[in-house]
């Protein structure tokens, strides 16, 4: 009964040591120890865990001390308390997860003298981004990692150490998970990586083009599943079109097989996969610089494109779009009429 009224931690320093202690308890193999204290123990555990949520979210009737926060952070990072956290996780139960997952997620924007300590110790940490995104194979577990992940991400360090990692391809699997909360977390997380820290993005999809939009392409953009062509050709957008990615973008458009994806896309089902399909088309299109393949699919679709584009409209009605719209059938009937002077024009005569 000794363990039972044992006092609590008296201070925020004392409260993280005992944590990491009870952690490392949870993550040994424990054999000699009897079942009833390991439940004792991990019970503490679980209280624990949630005074350290408490502090940094509040307890609902009070607002987080900014104090409390900041040591609680230092202390957190200077003990080595998140290794054996995210080790825990699987041992915890699903109220711990969630909590524990909060916490982790809340260190990632704590300051303590204008330092990002998470960011400085994920630096010299990065292997746990190794542990926690596998763990989206992991029904159980999916959700939690994830939002770690996302929130780890938040620092550009990081993000560029996961975007140069194997664990990138590996999304393409996890986008198209067949549990459809974990495939759409995996996907937000794909999201932030290839949005968030524009430089680095950039940097990336230079580096990595030729596997990165072949895998792009056929798996998520070819995919039959509605949800994931949807989001994927969305966020094709959003890449193509951010400044960041202007050299990217130029070589993306200027692929013939990009184009006969996009133009696959353009007569979907779907009005929105169709609209931001679209989106991508018109920058084909627009393209000053036309490789001569380009030009040529363009002019050998000529009467299908304009036929499509008398119908081709929005549900609510857009001036932006239809201005767009306007510009894609003017430039399309302009290829035309080149085309058709380069193949009527004699041809020069040699002179005497």
């Amino acid at each position: 009964m000794k363990g039972l009224f044992k006092s609590k931690p008296k201070t925020v320093a004392d409260l993280v040591c005992r944590t990491r202690e009870l952690l490392i308890y949870a993550n040994g193999e424990c054999t000699s120890s009897r079942e009833d204290r390991r439940v004792e123990k991990m019970a503490e555990l679980s209280t624990l865990i949630r005074d350290l949520k408490n502090i940094l979210y509040g307890n609902g009737e009070s607002e987080p001390v900014s104090e409390a926060c900041a040591q609680l952070t230092q202390e957190f990072f200077r003990v080595d308390t998140l290794r054996p956290l995210i080790i825990c996780l699987p041992k915890l139960p699903l109220e711990s997860r969630t909590e524990a997952t909060r916490v982790i997620a809340n260190l990632q924007r704590q300051q303590v003298h204008s330092r990002l300590i998470a960011s400085e110790y994920l630096e010299a940490n990065k292997d746990l981004l190794d542990l926690m995104i596998p763990g989206y194979e992991d029904p159980e577990l999916a959700l939690h990692y994830g939002a770690m992940v996302r929130e780890c991400i938040r620092h550009q360090s990081i993000a560029r150490y996961v975007l140069e990692s194997d664990h990138m391809k590996k999304f393409f699997h996890y986008i198209q998970l067949p549990n459809f909360e974990i495939a759409s977390d995996a996907s937000v997380t794909f999201k932030e990586l290839m949005t968030r820290h524009k430089s680095t993005v950039a940097e990336f999809l230079t580096k990595n083009y030729d596997w990165f939009f072949l895998e792009y392409n056929s798996k998520l953009l070819g995919s039959d599943n509605y949800v994931t062509k949807r989001q994927a050709i969305k966020l094709l957008g959003d890449m193509l079109l951010d400044r960041s990615n202007s050299a990217v973008m130029m070589r993306y458009v200027c692929s013939k097989e990009n184009l006969r994806f996009l133009m696959v896309l353009l007569r979907d089902p779907s009005s929105c996969i169709s609209i931001n399909a679209f989106h991508v088309f018109k920058l084909f299109v627009a393209n000053q610089n036309k490789p001569p393949e380009i030009i040529n699919i363009l002019v050998a679709n000529r009467n299908k494109l304009l036929r499509f584009f008398v119908d081709f409209k929005m549900d609510k009605e857009d001036e932006q779009f239809e201005a767009d719209k306007a510009q894609v059938v003017k430039e399309i009937a302009a290829l035309e009429q080149i085309a058709f002077e380069q193949i009527a024009a004699p041809e020069p005569r040699d002179q005497d």
